[in-house]
């Protein structure tokens, strides 16, 4: 008598469980569809019927019936992997095993652990085997007439180079959990007549529609902007570069430019001609602050609104992040209070299956180092892509290295061409040298923008007033000098959160009119509120002081004619004076950059780079520091990577990789170190008391996420039995559980209603 096995218990109650053979094959034929774009399709076919081959065993079957618990089905897959395909099986076997517990090690000690014989004997999860006769497993997959692929396929998993090594299972990973995740869900939603029902697959890019919608954008904006005749001259110069790179060969990319010379739009109207120009598959913005994530979209979606519809720029244009309330692991496995939009959202956000992504460099990153199949599964949708990165300036030295190696095997490998966008490119070409000991490619990328374009220098907008810097400005004289400016609008820029708020207490106790403060103490709401009014005096001419942390220099539309910069970092300068004259509507604008009293900085990293700043000033003197020539920029960049070192820099996460230790990578690759909380606060007191009472009463979800993102400031988790903790009110997730992560602020009086969230003895948990 034949036996069937089965994948999943029934869909509903009075429905039938899955037929192993069914899920197999269905899984395997998605696979081999995600990972056709990267020429893979018969190795993630073949990991496909052999994911789930544990689960041919007695025990799983049981456990089916609810008669065992704790058992491994996805070791004896691996291990078949490996033993019938030797090398050409290792990606496979990572893939198989890491698909319930996340992609392990690539080591052959490692590989060889996972013979279900010795996990018999010892399992690192303390579970047991399904079953530890992998001979007999593969007796009854034969028996479901599913044939395994020949050996001798050229497997994925080829360069020895440890970072791109890694990047290669990582796709294949990602090629066989979305397929799994996918035909799992269509199993438990069939429709009335039993049969699977999968999700809608997403909009397909239409590179030449979109593209025109986005110039006759491009040309609206431009005929109405407020600005010299100069500036616009340059955007459309800038533009006009960017068409015509778009018809070189794919590959890495840097588009350097001046700030406000219109890059974010003229940089996707790159990455559109080159989609078409190359037939590629969807564009992927990568930001590194919420900050500017809002002011992007929505440029994004007056542009392209009149293609799509309204109804349809959600599934358009995607945001991933966390204030747009489409993360898939942002409340694992809690779909309560999730409404059809929400459910769409979360289902594009989970997989990118979407023609524009706009995601922030956390995000993006930390996915391409991931181990886990939740962070992973939307990989392989990078694969004939264009990946524009803005503000690329903030990646962090540390992780230069392993970051260049992973997008440049992306662009070798997979396809796709990487963007590099800022007005201060970081020299990464210099570090080619050591990149290549992490991917044989190197880091070599063309300039969109021809020197003969000349874009830098042409406006001459701000003049920078560089300082003694033997002489520091106390708080009270600096007061005096922003007072003093007769313009009475004034940004002045600081380089931590405690030195803004000393400073905005100086010019508040003296009067300021049109005083305004910015920072992450503040909630997006609150911040949004404050540049919209910001904005609005600027340009009624109105007094405006507007006191802010580093968070406005990135890519924030803003222009005042004066701008005081603490010192700082040669590429935060040079941000800062974007703020300043921005469309050249005066004949100059003034950057003053000053020494504070006590000149500190938020870390080692960022002093650093203000000391190499200071040493420039001093060995060229203020004259030969002209913020308008790239080779400035160039140089400090080559001085900084000279001292920073960042081929010596993470030596953990340089040996996980060189080991190939998928998990370890993931724990030591973080662009934010530190454990953040989410803490709902009472900037709008509304808002707060129905958020509050609402999470209180149904627990926390993602619908709640949503409304509550707006509304929520992040602190560093606080230590035990530090001040703050006895504001802080635990969300509740169930009955009996609360959340770690996400708190709600239960004294009002301690939000200011100008500064943000002031934790009082409690300073130290603010994110600088």
């Amino acid at each position: 008598m034949r036996v069937e096995y089965y994948a999943h218990s029934a869909a509903v109650l009075g429905g039938a469980p899955e037929p192993l053979k069914e899920h197999l094959t269905d899984v395997a034929a998605r696979a081999a569809l995600h990972a056709q774009s990267f020429g893979a399709e018969q190795e993630a076919h073949m990991a496909g019927l052999l994911h789930d081959l544990g689960k041919y065993g007695h025990l799983f079957q049981r456990r089916l019936e609810g008669k065992e618990k704790g058992i491994d089905h996805w070791s004896a897959g691996a291990w078949a992997a490996i033993t019938k395909y030797c090398h050409e099986g290792i990606a496979a076997a990572l893939a198989i095993q890491g698909h319930h517990i996340g992609l392990q090690q690539a080591a052959k000690d490692s590989l060889r652990t996972l013979d279900p014989k010795s996990l018999e004997k010892s399992h690192p999860l303390f579970l047991r085997p399904s079953e530890v006769d992998t001979d007999l497993l593969l007796h009854r997959l034969a028996r479901d007439e599913i044939v395994l692929p020949a050996a001798g396929f050229a497997s994925i998993y080829q360069c020895s180079a440890p970072a791109a090594a890694m990047l290669d299972v990582r796709m294949l990973f990602s090629a066989l959990v979305d397929a799994d995740f996918i035909e799992t869900e269509a199993h438990f939603d069939r429709d009335a007549a039993g049969k699977k029902r999968h999700r809608q697959p997403g909009h397909t890019l239409d590179a030449h529609a979109t593209l025109a919608a986005l110039l006759a954008y491009i040309e609206t904006v431009a005929s109405s902007a407020d600005a010299s005749q100069a500036v616009k001259s340059m955007r459309g110069d800038l533009l006009q570069a960017c068409l015509c790179a778009a018809d070189s060969k794919q590959g890495l990319f840097t588009l350097t430019a001046p700030t406000g010379s219109g890059k974010t739009l003229s940089m996707l109207a790159f990455a559109l001609r080159h989609a078409e120009r190359f037939g590629l598959r969807r564009i992927v913005t990568v930001l590194p602050y919420l900050t500017i994530i809002d002011q992007t979209v929505g440029n994004y979606r007056k542009a392209i609104a009149p293609l799509v519809g309204a109804n349809r720029l959600n599934e358009f244009i995607l945001e991933h992040h966390s204030l747009a309330g489409a993360e898939p692991e942002s409340v694992e496995g809690k779909l309560d209070g999730e409404d059809a939009a929400s459910r769409r959202r979360r289902e594009l956000a989970e997989n990118w299956d979407s023609p524009l992504i706009v995601t922030t460099s956390v995000q993006f990153l930390e996915s391409l180092f991931s181990n886990r199949p939740a962070a992973c599964r939307k990989l392989h949708r990078l694969a004939a892509s264009v990946i524009l990165f803005d503000e690329v300036q903030t990646l962090p030295v540390n992780l230069a290295i392993p970051t260049l190696a992973a997008l440049s095997r992306l662009a070798e490998r997979y396809g796709a061409t990487v963007v590099f966008s800022t007005a201060t490119q970081p020299a990464f070409t210099h570090l080619d040298e050591h990149v290549r000991k992490f991917c044989v490619q190197g880091w070599r990328a063309t300039e969109v923008v021809p020197a003969s374009a000349g874009l830098f220098g042409r406006t001459q907008r701000a003049s920078v007033i560089w300082p003694e810097l033997d002489r520091s400005a106390s708080w009270k004289e600096l007061a005096d000098q922003i007072a003093a400016v007769e313009t009475r609008q004034v940004l002045c820029i600081l380089n931590l959160k405690r030195h803004a708020l000393t400073l905005f207490q100086e010019l508040r106790d003296r009067g300021s009119d049109g005083l305004f403060h910015l920072s992450t103490n503040m909630c997006p709401a609150h911040r949004r509120a404050v540049l919209l009014e910001v904005r609005a005096r600027l340009l009624s001419h109105q007094p405006c002081h507007l006191v802010s942390t580093q968070c406005v220099e990135a890519g924030v539309d803003v222009d005042f004619p004066e701008v005081f910069r603490a010192f700082a970092p040669l590429d935060a300068i040079i941000q800062a004076a974007g703020r300043c004259n921005r469309n050249h509507l005066r004949p100059t604008g003034a950057l003053r950059v000053f020494v504070p009293e006590e000149e500190a900085y938020p870390d080692s990293a960022y002093a650093q780079a203000a000391g190499v700043t200071r040493l420039l000033l001093k060995a060229r003197g203020p004259g030969e520091m002209n913020i308008d020539d790239p080779g400035l920029a160039t140089t400090y960049y080559r001085e900084l990577y000279s001292l920073a070192k960042p081929q010596e820099r993470n030596e953990k996460l340089r040996e996980a990789l060189r080991r190939q230790d998928f998990a370890d990578v993931a724990s030591l690759y973080r662009l934010i170190p530190n454990d953040a909380i989410n803490v709902l606060v009472p900037y709008d007191p509304d808002a707060y008391a129905e958020l509050a009472h609402e999470v209180r009463e149904i627990n926390l979800n993602r619908r709640w996420i949503l409304k509550a993102r707006s509304h929520t400031v992040n602190l560093f988790r606080p230590k035990p039995g530090a001040p703050v903790t006895g504001c802080l009110e635990s969300v509740p997730v169930s009955r009996n559980a609360t959340a770690d992560d996400w708190f709600i602020y239960l004294r009002p009086e301690h939000y200011d209603p100008q500064l943000g969230l002031l934790p009082p003895q409690s300073m130290e948990c603010l994110i600088a």
